[in-house]
């Protein structure tokens, strides 16, 4: 996986990053309900969708919010999604996708990303912490609040 980049979410990317395919017992993991409650709070503006490509092909999906007009702290500078397909998974896509998004957050003046997950065996929480994400507190419904210091 050397070949690494992204790409902004566009009409031909965004089958592939909608049919990558999770290891199983992930699919679990997919939106916390903190997201669920929150998505109608989200600016379309505000969004910054990328895909991951090796080479040519799809490996990896995120999406990060930046506003720093957020009512709430934990979406001013946070990532929302990502996803990293099965096979691909281990070898620093994922990483590599974290890093992106806390350079374009450093770049918008941001000091800290956010991130919230369930805590689960198949879940994301291994992958967080490896990546730099440090508990910072709980959210009303039980899942744990991350934060990347910049």
């Amino acid at each position: 996986m050397a070949d690494l980049r992204l790409e902004e979410l566009s009409a031909q990317t965004i089958a592939a990053a909608n049919s990558l395919t999770l290891k199983p017992g992930q699919e679990a993991f997919l939106a916390p309900e903190t997201y669920t409650h929150n998505e109608d709070k989200i600016d379309p503006t505000t969004t910054w969708a990328r895909v991951v490509l090796d080479g040519d092909e799809v490996v990896g999906y995120l999406v990060g919010n930046f506003d720093e007009e957020a009512s709430d702290d934990f979406r001013r500078a946070a990532l929302w999604r990502i996803n990293v397909a099965a096979d691909a998974q281990g070898s620093g896509v994922g990483k590599f996708a974290v890093h992106a998004l806390a350079d374009e957050a450093r770049k918008r003046g941001f000091t800290r990303v956010t991130v919230v997950w369930e805590s689960g065996e198949e879940g994301p929480e291994r992958f967080f912490q490896a990546v730099g994400f440090h508990v910072i507190g709980e959210t009303p419904y039980g899942e744990n609040l991350g934060a990347l210091d910049l």
